[in-house]
């Protein structure tokens, strides 16, 4: 395949990434706007928000398992029409029900956009696994950024959630036109016997690995989700929050190729999740213009996890292929799916717990999501042991891999 060729796909990748991105973003900018129009607690918009993220593991499930006899192509159509039917149901939703069915097919097109175009990526540059992962995963909070924008300046134009979703249509069927009038290269440079790639994901490190994407995902997409609910009352402008850092997300990831060589993988992940760690203990006791300083750190933090776990993968574990890129980072989304609700309960608890002091409106609504910031902090701080460890284990085995030498009594090496 010609550079021609492999940069288109990677462009009409990235617009599909983006598309996944702004379902995030406006879903995070709507969900008041849904609660008030449907009559909905924050534990259903939490299970509504669940839902988008449960489809997602199932894509990437199916699509791994299915990668070496479909391939990306077919993989990338079955993300187009989810898109195009999970965006118009949600447009037509009449109540809780209907805002499930919908938002799963949203997060179906999501897995499958993953399942399709990681693996295409790791084999069209192969040469560049992780520094082109970084680049195409730009595009998430690039798309966070777009979203995030366009919900804030909807909303304060008066227009509703309904308008909001139709916007996502147009990116949609660019990215479709793009992908469908070009040619896909056959999968070369990745490990394309699915039995090899079944029996590569009981080894141990991808398992730790998958363990630990539950962690770094919830930490990420856990606390941007809820970023609205738990935000709000803070003084700052929660889409100008999520904006101003999936911007610094996406300068980061761009320029990922120095940092990648610089430290390795597990490096660049514990750094990681120390600055996650510290950005939303300061989330949680920050307010005014200090939330602003505070989503900057966490930004910084988390803008190295998801493509750096995948790319982890594709690297340490190649023998697990498409299925263990497409695994890995459904594991992270059935992991935010199953917190998503219980972030939300945490949430209406903590408003209860402030409304029985005598707190009421926004101070009530400060003391919620300054608690729930609490309890999401114990995500990265379980990271940093978990990543220290793996460092010290990765250390240890290149030091015993490494070449022995002896010298002789005059010192010359033997």
């Amino acid at each position: 395949m010609n550079t021609q060729q492999a940069n288109r796909l990677f462009i009409a990748s990235c617009i599909a990434l983006t598309v996944t991105a702004m379902t995030f973003a406006i879903r995070a900018g709507i969900l008041g706007q849904l609660s008030a129009s449907f009559d909905l607690s924050d534990r259903q918009l939490g299970w509504i928000t669940a839902m988008a993220l449960w489809g997602f593991p199932v894509a990437t499930v199916f699509g791994g398992l299915l990668y070496n006899w479909i391939g990306a192509r077919k993989l990338v159509l079955i993300a187009f029409v989810g898109h195009l039917v999970g965006l118009v149901l949600t447009m037509m939703a009449d109540g809780f029900w209907t805002l499930l069915i919908s938002s799963f097919c949203v997060g179906f097109a999501n897995g499958a956009v993953e399942a399709g175009c990681n693996p295409l990526i790791a084999d069209i540059y192969h040469k560049n696994k992780t520094t082109m992962l970084n680049r195409f995963h730009v595009w998430f909070p690039g798309g966070i950024v777009i979203g995030a924008l366009v919900s804030k300046f909807m909303t304060d134009m008066g227009l509703g959630w309904e308008l909001q979703i139709a916007v996502m249509l147009i990116p949609t069927v660019i990215y479709g036109f793009m992908m469908f009038t070009q040619k896909f290269p056959e999968a070369v440079h990745i490990e394309s016997s699915t039995v090899s790639n079944i029996k590569a994901l009981f080894a141990p490190l991808f398992i730790f690995m998958c363990l630990c994407m539950v962690f770094t995902a919830t930490t990420e997409l856990g606390t941007q989700q809820w970023i609205d609910r738990i935000l709000g009352a803070s003084g700052a402008s929660p889409m100008l929050i999520l904006a101003l850092g999936a911007g610094l997300m996406a300068v980061g990831r761009y320029f990922a190729g120095p940092l990648v060589h610089t430290l390795n993988p597990v490096g660049i992940l514990l750094m990681s999740a120390v600055v996650s760690a510290v950005g939303i203990y300061a989330m949680s006791i920050a307010t005014g213009g200090m939330v602003y300083i505070a989503a900057i750190l966490f930004a910084l933090g988390v803008t190295y996890f998801w493509p750096t776990m995948i790319g982890f993968i594709a690297e340490y574990q190649p023998k697990t292929g498409a299925l263990g890129m497409s695994i890995i980072g459904g594991v992270g989304m059935t992991g935010v799916g199953i917190w998503s609700p219980i972030i939300g309960s945490w949430i209406d608890s903590a408003r209860a717990a402030a409304e029985a002091q005598n707190l009421t409106g926004v101070e009530a609504e400060l003391v919620a999501g300054q608690v729930t910031l609490s309890n999401l902090t114990i995500f990265p701080i379980v990271l940093i042991v978990a990543f220290a460890a793996l460092y010290i284990c990765m250390k240890k085995q290149q030091n015993n891999n490494q070449p022995q030498t002896t010298a002789n009594p005059a010192g010359e090496v033997l």
